[in-house]
């Protein structure tokens, strides 16, 4: 899996849980709070491929 293709996967999560949110009983503060987990979730994952990806590279910088 690409790092591109990680990406694409997660702004439609992203996306997927905003239009669940919206469906709901307005429930603001409970909606930004699911937002943030999922956008620092997706974060996460995209930083741990990152190092995933330098460490199989042998990269000397492994900071993402």
């Amino acid at each position: 899996m690409t790092l591109t293709n990680v990406i694409a996967r997660l702004a439609i999560v992203t996306m997927l849980a905003l239009f669940v949110m919206a469906c709901e009983d307005n429930h603001a503060e409970e909606a930004g709070e699911t937002i943030d987990e999922v956008v620092t979730d997706a974060g996460d994952k995209v930083e741990d491929l990152c190092e995933d990806v330098k460490d199989k590279a042998d990269a000397k910088d492994k900071d993402c």
